[in-house]
């Protein structure tokens, strides 16, 4: 007769048979074994705290801080060895009781230079002391090359180089380095250096516009069209020469036109220049030289014509014409 039971969650079969008394302790001790083995791979998951089951704290080893390098630096220490370049502020290299910061009370004073965000915010200067610039300047010297002869003034050098290049570069933190607005490119230079006489001034006045300032007398060129700046700028070069030869050619239409045609006032081309020689020569003969009409009375009847009437213009041509006639004392 056989007797089934669960032990443990395991099927176990007993017998009651005399001759299986050795074979039911046998099973009995291999349950247990199997049992220990199944509790060692398996623990048993405990939610209450056991003093046993708490781990020591680790111990936290503070390392030692050494004291800032100003308390250790000489009264003589070489600055640009120090500080030799730019770079962020150091509290625990800049030898001097720097403040920076804005306080809420009124009797307190701005936070020291030690863990002060203010101070690292705004760049320095603190590497361009006077004896680092004259050592630089001196280890410079070997790389420039002596100053021009003949270039001692700023009129001297308006002089040989009248043509002023201007242009921008930026420095900018972006996946590329190239700006946009560094290629523009601007020239300028004063009117008066390229010798134009006064039919070429003419026609270059009216080929530039507005980029000429007639009060500083400054033509202004501005290129931006090409992507490089070396591109605008011989483009800015190419445009000046082709104004210049091009207000120089006279065409053919040219000559031929009439008084009635012109755009302005001329008065060697108009009739007042005729009238004023007829008056100064009146008394002559044929044989006696004839005087020609002053400088300054054609002068003043053009700018009475071009420019309009004004206090001045009116006043300028009064006493021309009273000298032309000769009646001022």
């Amino acid at each position: 007769m056989a007797l089934i039971a669960l032990i443990n969650g395991r099927r176990a079969i007993y017998f009651s048979a005399r001759g299986f008394g050795n074979r039911f302790q046998s099973t009995e001790r291999e349950l247990d074994s199997r049992t220990q083995i199944d509790d060692d791979q398996f623990p048993v998951l405990n939610f209450k705290q056991v003093k046993s089951q708490r781990i020591a704290r680790r111990k936290i080893v503070r390392a030692v801080v050494p004291p800032p390098r100003t308390e250790q630096m000489a009264t003589d220490q070489d600055w640009g060895a120090v500080w030799p370049g730019p770079r962020s502020f150091n509290p625990s290299v800049v030898p001097l009781p720097l403040r920076q910061g804005y306080v809420s009370k009124k009797h307190q004073i701005p936070p020291g230079k030690f863990a002060n965000a203010e101070l690292m915010k705004i760049p320095n200067f603190l590497h361009l002391t006077p004896p680092v610039i004259k050592k630089q300047c001196e280890a410079l010297k070997q790389f420039c090359t002596p100053w021009p002869k003949g270039l001692e003034t700023e009129e001297s050098m308006k002089k040989h180089f009248p043509v002023d290049f201007i242009s921008s570069d930026y420095c900018h933190a972006s996946p590329t380095i190239r700006n946009p607005l560094s290629r523009i490119v601007t020239i300028q230079l004063k009117l008066e250096t390229l010798k134009l006489d006064k039919h070429a001034r003419d026609k270059f006045l009216r080929l530039v516009g507005d980029r000429y300032n007639s009060d500083t007398d400054v033509l202004t060129l501005v290129t931006d069209r090409c992507p490089l700046k070396k591109q605008n700028y011989d483009y800015a070069m190419y445009l000046l020469t082709a104004l210049f030869h091009e207000s120089n050619v006279v065409e053919s239409w040219e000559e031929s036109k009439s008084e009635a045609d012109m755009e302005y006032y001329d008065f060697q081309r108009n009739c007042s220049k005729v009238n004023s020689e007829t008056i100064l020569n009146w008394r002559k003969t044929d044989g006696e030289q004839r005087l020609s009409a002053p400088a300054g009375y054609g002068h003043s009847v053009e700018q009475l014509f071009n420019d309009g009437e004004n206090e001045y213009n009116l006043a300028k041509y009064k006493e021309q014409t009273l000298s032309l006639l000769h009646l001022t004392n």
